[in-house]
């Protein structure tokens, strides 16, 4: 998470921005915690709802996945779980044009040519984008 996202937190509710944490780190805090922000990495288990003795309340996932968190556990806890479905729709978007082009252009073909040592420069000339109309 971003600093300027934990500052603001921070005007609101006391902070532990932890990172890296081992699964047995991560079960040791949970119980001090009413809120756990967590990216796709940490894996919340039912052994960390154990853990957290039912003080945890949300589960917010900083991203569009929520398959790291034990849905049947968060529900019988009650603890609400929450994404942020749109978190990575530019960069998916842009990943997506970056691909066509390369596509377009034989990138990954002239790569593994130039690393087998070998190039023939009218096999990778590709198509020019240019004047087309180019859709996804």
């Amino acid at each position: 998470m971003a600093g300027s996202g934990i500052n603001l937190l921070k005007e609101f509710a006391n902070v532990d921005a932890s990172y890296n944490m081992t699964p047995d780190e991560l079960k040791a805090k949970v119980s001090l915690a009413d809120a756990l922000i967590v990216r796709s990495a940490t894996k919340v288990t039912r052994e960390v709802f154990e853990a957290s003795r039912g003080r945890l309340k949300v589960v917010g996932r900083a991203g569009v996945g929520i398959d790291n968190v034990d849905l049947t556990a968060a529900t019988e806890y009650g603890c609400l779980v929450v994404n942020a479905p749109t978190a990575n729709t530019v960069a998916a978007a842009e990943h997506g044009i970056a691909l066509l082009c390369a596509m377009a252009r034989n990138v990954a073909q002239a790569d593994a040519s130039i690393k087998a040592g070998k190039w023939d420069r009218n096999t990778y000339v590709g198509t020019s984008l240019t004047g087309k109309t180019v859709a996804i």
